[in-house]
């Protein structure tokens, strides 16, 4: 949709925070004028610079050109066990207020109780829709008092077509990461899961599996490692799959934090990234752009789906009617950095297959 790709090009506090190298908190208090923390002048200068340079939209500005605000809530399961839902809440916020909206956030915990009464809370707003969210990406009953509120799903789904639904595109980025190591020559690619009663690693290993069927190589049992997303787990596969006879000369790790414990497992090894062993990762966290060396990851892309998610309320609110769309699956991009080596590249069809992940 046109309102998606131009949020693609939106500017974002992260943006601003990278460039001008402080933390995303501190930008929030900077371009909102707060007095309450003490930032030396040379700091805001130096945000505020950024700032105009990127064309970002102050919040203080764009309140000056709204004369009222509309209310939008959001539910999350849960928000402290992962950076992820506060992407999802800051591009939902970003893209609400840009259209005169503001958000509600309330966190349930998981406590069925608790989301009734939290739900009560935003209904006495009357919200225009509801973004109802899940940390983890899986199949939900949605709570009989939201069937006659505009609802969207985000990172989650419900059986049936009721309830319109926003989740990324696991299994193609698995397929990307693999294909990427692919494409570099590798031809013993290993793969450390998550723990498999978890849909996103189940998908990512779909993933990887299907890349391989593209160019006709075998999955090799002694190859699939099953992790539990920490990086002790990332450590103790790694060893085990370079004790192999026959050893990777290749890691997906289907998180970030597994490659963390790699990296350590091949250090403690003598052997280097990626001279000796090429590693990609998942999720994208700020850790990947500051690992040695920087780590290749696929990128989930939650700020998108958060965004997508408010947009559809919007349109729905505007034009009154349910979108028809009952799926959105989001690219899960990948980021190249320098953990991968090129080693005589295999001969790879210039049409690649893409594998069957943006069904709706």
């Amino acid at each position: 949709m046109e309102a998606m790709a131009k949020s693609r090009n939106k500017v974002t506090m992260m943006d601003i925070a990278r460039e001008a190298g402080v933390s995303q908190s501190t930008v929030s208090f900077v371009v909102n004028g707060s007095t309450s923390v003490r930032i030396s002048d040379a700091t805001r200068r130096r945000v505020l610079k950024v700032v105009d340079a990127l064309g970002y939209r102050r919040f203080s500005h764009m309140a000056a050109e709204h004369k009222g605000s509309r209310v939008i809530g959001f539910l999350v399961d849960e928000i402290s066990t992962s950076p992820f839902a506060v992407a999802s809440m800051d591009g939902a916020r970003e893209v609400a207020w840009e259209n005169d909206r503001v958000v509600l956030i309330s966190s349930s915990g998981g406590d069925p109780e608790l989301e009734r009464c939290a739900i009560d809370t935003l209904l006495a707003c009357r919200p225009e829709g509801v973004v109802l969210a899940s940390i983890l990406t899986r199949e939900i009953e949605p709570p009989a008092m939201l069937k006659d509120v505009p609802t969207v799903l985000l990172n989650c789904y419900a059986p049936g077509k009721g309830f319109p639904s926003v989740v990324p595109g696991e299994v193609a980025g698995g397929h990307a990461a693999t294909r990427h190591l692919i494409n570099a020559g590798h031809r013993r690619i290993a793969i450390i899961t998550g723990e498999p009663w978890m849909e996103a690693a189940r998908d990512r290993l779909k993933g990887y599996r299907q890349a391989l069927a593209t160019v006709d190589f075998a999955t090799d049992p002694e190859l699939v490692r099953e992790g539990n997303w920490l990086p002790s787990s990332g450590y103790e596969q790694t060893r085990i799959l370079m004790a192999l006879s026959e050893p990777p000369t290749a890691i997906f790790c289907s998180n970030d934090s597994m490659a963390i414990g790699c990296y350590e497992a091949l250090k403690d090894q003598g052997l280097r990234v990626p001279d000796d062993v090429s590693v990609v990762g998942y999720d994208d966290q700020e850790v990947a752009r500051h690992m040695y060396p920087p780590l290749t990851t696929v990128l989930l892309p939650h700020d998108e789906m958060g965004r997508w998610a408010v947009e559809t309320l919007i349109t729905q609110a505007a034009t009154g009617q349910r979108p028809q769309l009952r799926q959105l699956k989001i690219e899960c991009p990948l980021v190249e950095r320098s953990s991968v080596a090129t080693i005589d590249p295999p001969r790879v069809e210039s049409s690649e297959q893409h594998c069957a992940d943006e069904e709706t």
